[in-house]
């Protein structure tokens, strides 16, 4: 008897034990908050737009710490979320580099480590991805298992401990109901126009069918948002909020422009982070994996280029916080099949407070796609203004911003052009400058091993699109 006491003493205290250690697990939750093709202008009411209307956004930079030079790795939809998955520039991640491609099991991503640590994870809607798990060694998409919607998933999480969910959507990817925002009540006249694409109404009118979705994404996160107020969660979650790329539209996605590469971004995390804040530090979405990790307790890989912010969103600063986060780096490497062979439109970018600096590897290239089809750019109504009137002389500018062939160098004085439309590569009096800009790319380019570092390669032509009409041949394995 006295022995049994002893034995279900011991499983008491051990039970014990167990259950002090789970509610004493305090890590951060993690909501992550991604739309698709949101961004390269400031489309946020917060952000100065005025006219879509983002409450959830607004209310999450209220409370939270708002990001204005944040980047993406690359301005397409698979590299960019492979590179937010796994803290690593695309071009690191083989076949992973393209859009509707692979990403091999070798490359470890966030939502897996988080795991492994004792996190309950999940994923709604788009996560990694458009591409294939085929040949892989995945059996899931690297964002978690996929969940019906945010409740049911965290109806899975056990009491005490943390989660990490990605919550992804298609809007404001097209295709748009046309003249859904005039039908809305928006204003076409109040529209802030962007100087890369022609102020036509037919363009007008489809920007506001793009806000239209912009606005339906925020209520969908205002929706989950509300749920982590609801079940008492809201306090321990860090929450980040943002698009992949650029909006859909000629000269946006998919290029290197800021119009392509910028997108709103928001940090918020009530119980660690002061909130009504501004950080004017460069942020890549390289740095998302290693600041998950890090607010979890977990140290970074080392194969990760990007860095944890983990310390700017503590330090309850505005403005400029870290003096070292003074630039960022984009690249693109084939989007779309749109060229003889599957050819990629390889470049790479910088970008300063005072320059954007872009090398074009292929200028005899066209960097939208061949004609006529020009297929790197989405079919829509503002793609068919551009290239349908493309020989009117109030339309030709713009058809050249978006589908002209490109020099080999493009450099953008953004004190006197925040737009970049003036391509001063080349003046004598930017000389200096462009030079600068060039020997730091290339460092880094280096510095990352990337491979277009070592001269040309065809290897990002050859890896198959498997969103089908692309090469059936595959590099051989490294």
């Amino acid at each position: 008897m006295t022995r049994f006491l002893l034995r279900t003493g011991g499983l008491f205290a051990s039970l014990l034990l167990l259950a002090t250690t789970v509610m004493a697990d305090d890590r951060p939750n993690i909501l992550f908050c991604i739309a698709d093709d949101w961004g390269g202008g400031p489309h946020a009411g917060v952000l100065g737009d005025p006219i879509v209307k983002t409450p959830t956004f607004d209310r999450l930079a209220r409370d939270g710490v708002l990001f204005p030079y944040t980047y993406v790795p690359a301005p397409s939809c698979t590299p960019c979320r492979g590179g937010i998955l796994t803290g690593q520039i695309p071009h690191r991640l083989e076949e992973g580099g393209n859009l509707w491609s692979r990403l091999p099991a070798k490359f470890k991503c966030y939502p897996a480590l988080l795991e492994q640590a004792g996190y309950t994870i999940g994923l709604e809607r788009k996560g990694w991805g458009p591409g294939t798990l085929r040949d892989t060694g995945r059996t899931r998409n690297p964002a978690g298992p996929s969940f019906k919607n945010f409740e049911a998933f965290l109806e899975t999480v056990p009491e005490g401990k943390p989660f990490c969910f990605w919550a992804g959507t298609s809007d404001p990817h097209r295709g748009y109901a046309k003249g859904s925002g005039i039908a809305a009540g928006m204003d076409p006249e109040d529209i802030d126009m962007p100087a890369w694409l022609p102020d036509t109404p037919e363009v007008r009118s489809d920007i506001l069918d793009y806000y239209v979705e912009v606005q339906r994404f925020d209520r969908d996160i205002g929706q989950r948002i509300a749920l982590l107020e609801k079940t008492g969660k809201l306090d321990n979650t860090l929450v980040i909020m943002t698009g992949d790329h650029g909006m859909p539209f000629p000269r946006g996605k998919c290029n290197l422009y800021d119009s392509g590469s910028q997108v709103p971004f928001v940090v918020s995390w009530p119980s660690q982070v002061k909130g009504g804040r501004v950080v004017d530090d460069f942020i890549s979405f390289t740095d998302i994996a290693p600041t998950f990790l890090q607010a979890a307790g977990l140290e970074p890989l080392a194969e990760m280029t990007g860095r944890s912010f983990l310390d700017v969103l503590k330090s309850g600063k505005s403005g400029r916080v870290d003096a070292t986060r003074d630039k960022v780096f984009v690249e693109r490497e084939r989007h779309t099949v749109c060229r003889p062979d599957a050819q990629s439109y390889p470049s790479r970018m910088i970008r300063t407070y005072e320059f954007l600096y872009i090398r074009n590897l292929r200028p005899h290239l066209w960097p939208a796609g061949d004609p006529e089809v020009y297929r790197d750019i989405d079919g829509s109504p503002s793609k068919s203004e551009v290239v349908d009137r493309r020989n009117e002389p109030a339309i030709a500018p713009f058809f050249d911003l978006a589908c002209a062939k490109r020099p080999a160098e493009e450099l953008y004085d953004l004190s006197k052009d925040p737009q970049q439309i003036d391509n001063v590569a080349g003046r004598p009096q930017y000389a200096d400058v462009q030079k600068q800009l060039r020997a730091e790319l290339d460092r880094w380019m280096i510095e990352t091993d990337d491979p277009r570092a070592k001269g040309e390669t065809d290897f990002f032509d050859k890896v198959q699109y498997v969103g089908g009409g692309g090469p059936k041949t595959r590099p051989p394995k490294k």
